[in-house]
């Protein structure tokens, strides 16, 4: 079988990268061993145009935020689906100095930030120090996304459902061959195995574990997002999310008693309505040191590529840079310098081992 593009992983980055592949008129191969806790299925499905103690605009969310809706809004019409809404974050201020750490940023993002409408929120919730909103976000379905989108390349007979292995693929100069497929180029959209990718795995990564709580709240409203510390997320019917965690060292991947208990203690005293603990997930996040995504080719192998390293903010990331990747291969045009793999050349092009 012959190819243009074999894409490694059917996460958010492989999923829009295959879709606009398709859509330029190319022929591609997806790989991806079927899992079900993977950083793609476990994600909230925010976009959240601010963040950090700081309250800053994420990076280039002026071009994400419109891009994301977009991009789920039209992959979702693909399957008669809606795969995006906007929606609210309500912020329930911790304390008194982050209460005075939004007003001071009201002053200055007049975007993003905003004092609610009143409503009667002690009804649902214990809080002292008032409440911030931060408008508009954006709410993905990843998960029904991914669903389809792999109905679809599955029905379509491009797409195996095995792990990738080193030892049936072939670089050359002009082609790769993996089994019975010839390639003119391999993508690799592999999330945190990308960490031992012999072309890539000198890239700054550092993949942190991220854990989350699905719970029943009967009776919670289910058109905003709520925060204060932990996030509670409308997953679907009466289901959240409610999370994450951020652990930089971590012994395994599998959910853990401490974090169900510390979730379950801060519920009891936020929430005044009751909730049912349901599930517990947990996955590791492909992120990096500069929190910056990897996009592009191999610098010394051209027939070699990557749209990884997305890290928490993969919902926004993926769709945007999986279509600038398709421009690239495509019709030449450039990666932002800032995301191109390109720049760690230096440390990329040392001798593979």
């Amino acid at each position: 079988m012959s190819i243009d593009y074999l894409i490694i992983g059917q996460g958010l980055s492989g999923t829009f990268l295959s879709y606009y592949l398709l859509q330029a008129g190319k022929k591609v191969f997806v790989i991806d061993k079927s899992t079900p806790f993977t950083a793609s299925k476990v994600a909230s499905g925010v976009i959240n145009p601010v963040t950090g103690r700081r309250i800053v605009r994420t990076w280039r969310i002026e071009e994400l935020l419109p891009f994301a809706l977009k991009a789920y809004t039209e992959l979702g019409n693909e399957f008669g689906k809606n795969l995006v809404k906007k929606s609210s974050v309500l912020d329930f201020h911790p304390s008194l100095q982050m209460k005075e750490a939004f007003d001071k940023r009201l002053s200055e993002e007049r975007e993003y930030l905003h004092i609610p409408a009143t409503f009667e929120w002690k009804s649902y919730f214990n809080y002292h120090f008032d409440i911030g909103e931060i408008n508009p976000c954006l709410l993905a379905d990843i998960n029904v996304m991914l669903d389809c989108w792999r109905e679809k390349l599955t029905s379509e007979k491009v797409l195996i459902n095995e792990e990738f292995s080193w030892d049936n693929c072939l670089v050359n100069n002009d082609f790769i061959t993996y089994k019975n497929i010839t390639a003119k180029k391999i993508i690799f959209c592999d999330g945190v195995a990308g960490t031992d990718n012999p072309f890539f795995k000198n890239l700054p990564y550092a993949p942190n574990k991220g854990e989350a709580i699905i719970a029943k709240i009967p009776g919670l409203p289910q058109n905003y997002i709520y925060k204060q510390g932990i996030s509670i997320v409308p997953w679907r019917d009466d289901l959240f999310w409610i999370g994450s965690s951020y652990e930089w060292n971590f012994a395994n991947v599998q959910p853990t008693s401490a974090y169900r208990e510390r979730v379950a203690s801060q519920l009891k005293y936020w929430l005044k309505v009751p909730f049912e603990i349901v599930d517990h997930i947990a996955s590791v996040r492909p992120a990096n040191m500069e929190r910056r995504p990897f996009v592009g080719l191999h610098p010394r192998f051209s027939t070699v590529g990557i749209l990884n390293g997305m890290g928490t903010k993969g919902c926004s990331l993926a769709p945007f840079f999986a279509k600038q990747l398709t421009s690239h291969l495509t019709e030449g045009k450039p990666i932002y310098a800032d995301a191109d793999v390109k720049r760690f050349e230096k440390i990329l092009s040392r001798k593979l081992n």
